[in-house]
């Protein structure tokens, strides 16, 4: 992801916080109907669980979501709700697990020796479309912005592509399209906090490759757990 987008979104949260701070203290035309937290932007640390031996991580392994939520407040009080949306994925995972294809064109899994391969970079990437279901509670009133906050929930993620990164004694190795991720990714999500900022986790429930992805006569049972900053707006 460039960092003129990363720019481009941060101008764009950044504008849009001033403008909630402005429409709050404007108490002239207070909306009792009010919906809360309609668009979404996220960035986590990766983890990988579960991992095969001998397979670590190294370096920063990022996620950028962002995304749109519909909410749908289920009481007078609109202090809690359900909010259901649709959104974008990007997830890097910098790790040891070198991903090629061999002579028959199928993918292949090995684990880098560091101590013989002092690899500069090795990473594969999934990027998603994704639907998000929370169940929100919230401190919120008609005409204040500023409150805690606890969602609690669901998401469901397609892959709409894979690659992975190699660079190192071997050369540059770079592959798309990897056939043995799972297109189908889900889990438990979390997000907590007050005002802008707020603490986010999600729990991946099943494994990002499928059982036809093999590593030293076993499959690779890597899920993901996701842990960073979540930033509502309206």
């Amino acid at each position: 992801m460039s960092k003129n987008f990363l720019f481009y979104i941060l101008c764009c949260f950044v504008g849009s916080s001033f403008a909630q701070e402005e429409t709050a203290n404007d108490t002239t035309n207070v909306d009792l109907n009010y919906r809360e937290d309609q668009f979404y932007i996220s960035v986590t640390y990766n983890l990988l669980n579960n991992k095969p031996t001998d397979v670590s991580q190294s370096g920063f392994s990022s996620g950028f979501h962002f995304g749109f939520i519909r909410d749908m407040p289920l009481n007078e009080k609109r202090d809690f709700a359900i909010g259901l949306g649709l959104g974008l994925s990007s997830n890097s995972y910098n790790q040891n697990m070198l991903i090629q294809k061999d002579n028959t064109n199928q993918f292949t899994y090995t684990v880098i020796d560091k101590s013989v391969d002092a690899f500069k970079k090795n990473k594969f990437t999934t990027y998603l479309v994704e639907m998000p279901l929370e169940f929100r509670w919230r401190k919120s009133t008609p005409t204040d912005y500023t409150f805690w906050r606890v969602y609690t929930g669901f998401k469901v993620g397609y892959v709409i592509h894979s690659s992975s990164k190699y660079k190192g004694d071997l050369g540059s190795v770079k592959t798309s399209g990897i056939d043995d991720i799972e297109k189908l990714q889900y889990g438990l999500t979390l997000s907590a906090g007050y005002s802008t900022w707020n603490f986010h986790v999600y729990y991946g429930l099943n494994p990002i490759f499928k059982n036809s992805a093999i590593i030293d006569g076993k499959t690779i049972d890597i899920s993901n757990i996701k842990i960073g900053l979540m930033f509502y707006i309206l």
